[in-house]
């Protein structure tokens, strides 16, 4: 029987306490666990957003069971926002099994139900437990962050015409690329001058031509500028991270869990209109801290933005800082850069292939390179 959601004058909105901390982070381990246990990645996830997120440091290391009930009678006064996080976090883990066990699965539902949320990546990861891998990217598509988009909805893209799909590229829009082009025009150390420097480095073409990204996907890249995240695979895992967290919109969970089926289990083999699948990568030594804490940050931010629906092109002549400050963005904690997160003008903050990428454009531009900081680890 679903725990019904709190009255207004019974809700509690204050940030969890020890006690509560370990009772959530025993209720994730036992909703995500495989049948043989938790693995040492689903413990060491739990325990680095259990940190990062409340400033409690737990041991996960044994692990009190919950069921389904009992946890979500635990969490009878948190409001239905704070209980489809908890959901979130329990995908979180989930999604980093291969294989992904189907009593994993049904006992992550189980869990939502008794919570009374119903999310709809529940069903993606129902698809990947059945091996349907194909009808989990269509629920993807259908249920996640892009289920509404409208070809209208362009706006704050630029380009010339209405897209059909969010990922949809644009390969022929001479005014979009010229309005790329004239970030060159911004001051240094605006956020337009920024990232006009970040795509000369990594040899990155703009919007708008043949082999560059989606216009959508293009968006992030602004983000990789204000968040102060790299461009490898690892920082990609961060960036992301981060912009889901801080959407308000729950379906932008979507985009956390498509790095993770991507970059850790390889459940999807192409995502975001040009990402290809490579896993392992968030297994790496330090990721954890890193992941937590790009949630952490994302969290922080002022009202929820969706930051791949900004304009930033009006707010490419701000300095960097002042955007910043402007959406309420944190710095990376000691924790997180003492595990490898690095900016995208830092060394390690770009990747060998990338760094050829640029050097290639700059040759073939007749000009010097200048990675502007970056450089592999």
């Amino acid at each position: 029987m679903p725990v019904p959601l709190p009255s207004d004058s019974d809700v509690v909105v204050t940030q969890p306490d020890y006690d509560e901390t370990v009772f959530i982070s025993q209720g994730l381990l036992a909703a995500m666990a495989p049948p043989e246990g938790p693995t040492p990645l689903q413990r060491t996830l739990v325990e680095a957003t259990a940190e990062s997120m409340t400033g409690h440091t737990i041991d996960m290391s044994s692990c009190r069971p919950i069921d389904a009930a009992t946890f979500a009678e635990g969490m009878a006064r948190r409001d239905e926002r704070f209980r489809t996080r908890l959901v979130h976090l329990m995908l979180m883990g989930e999604l980093t099994l291969v294989p992904l066990p189907v009593e994993t699965c049904d006992r992550v539902t189980s869990f939502a139900r008794e919570l009374a949320v119903d999310d709809e990546m529940l069903a993606v990861a129902r698809g990947f437990a059945q091996g349907s891998l194909g009808l989990a990217l269509i629920d993807f598509e259908r249920n996640g962050y892009t289920a509404a988009w409208d070809p209208s909805d362009t706006d704050h893209l630029h380009t010339s015409g209405a897209l059909d799909s969010a990922w949809e590229f644009a390969v022929d829009d001479d005014d979009l690329v010229l309005r790329w082009c004239d970030l060159i025009n911004c001051e240094p150390g605006t956020l337009g001058r920024a990232v006009f420097d970040f795509y000369r480095a990594r040899g990155f073409l703009f919007p708008g031509r043949p082999d560059s990204a989606p216009p959508l996907l293009a968006q992030h890249d602004w983000v990789h500028v204000l968040a102060d995240y790299g461009t490898t695979v690892e920082s990609e895992i961060e960036v992301f991270t981060f912009i889901a967290r801080a959407n308000s919109d729950p379906r932008a969970f979507s985009l956390m869990a498509m790095v993770i089926s991507l970059f850790e289990t390889g459940h999807l083999q192409s995502g975001a209109g040009l990402f290809q699948y490579d896993p392992g990568h968030l297994s790496r030594p330090g990721m954890a801290n890193r992941l937590a804490d790009a949630m952490r940050r994302g969290a922080q931010t002022l009202d929820g933005p969706d930051f791949l629906r900004v304009d930033w092109f009006e707010l490419a002549d701000r300095p960097v800082d002042e955007v910043r400050r402007r959406f309420g963005v944190t710095p990376k904690s000691a924790r997180a850069v003492q595990a490898g997160a690095v900016g995208p003008f830092d060394p390690g903050g770009i990747s060998p292939f990338q760094l050829e990428m640029g050097r290639a454009m700059a040759t073939g531009e007749e000009r010097p390179y200048d990675g502007f900081g970056a450089a592999p680890a």
